[in-house]
């Protein structure tokens, strides 16, 4: 395996992370948003949030490319700090099958240990469709915890559930 750099994330990053994003949109890579909807007001705020009250890693090859990126943000209000959600996680296609969302995973639970005040949850949601990434975070240790019925539109049309998993530290 390829030895990445990781590191955190902020604001100034933000074209590295859109460009990853639009390329594992375009992919079919599991995101929410459509390649057209992914620029720098979308994805400037959580970089921000995520550097002052949550996690972001990156994943860098030793060329310096950016070919990952994972994020969660601390819950709102104040009986919620204790919980990580909005998990988004993106792997460039060219890096996709070979343990690096893996790497980014445990990256961010690392981070979220050394937290304070102390993150006990983390969430996330996965489209049904998206077996692998399912199959992913249930060897992480993620549970599936509920489903919203009929909650995503494909482009295609086709209509699929959000799965909700979490796991507890």
């Amino acid at each position: 395996m390829t030895d990445f750099l990781f590191a955190a994330l902020n604001a100034d990053a933000t074209d590295k992370v859109v460009a990853l994003y639009r390329a594992a949109s375009n992919a079919g890579g599991g995101l929410a948003r459509r390649p057209e909807e992914i620029d720098a007001s979308t994805v400037r705020p959580f970089l921000q949030r995520a550097a002052q009250d949550g996690v972001s890693r990156a994943a860098f090859a030793p060329d310096g490319a950016l070919v990952g990126e994972i994020h969660a943000l601390r819950m709102a209000p104040k009986q919620f700090e204790h919980v990580l959600t909005d998990l988004t996680v993106a792997v460039h296609p060219d890096w996709q099958g070979k343990g690096l969302g893996s790497l980014l995973f445990m990256a961010l639970i690392n981070a979220a240990k050394l937290m304070d005040p102390r993150i006990e949850r983390i969430e996330l949601m996965a489209r049904e469709g998206n077996d692998g990434a399912i199959r992913l975070y249930e060897r992480l240790g993620f549970k599936i915890e509920g489903r919203f019925a009929g909650r995503v539109h494909l482009p295609d049309g086709t209509i699929e559930d959000d799965i909700a998993m979490a796991m507890l530290l």
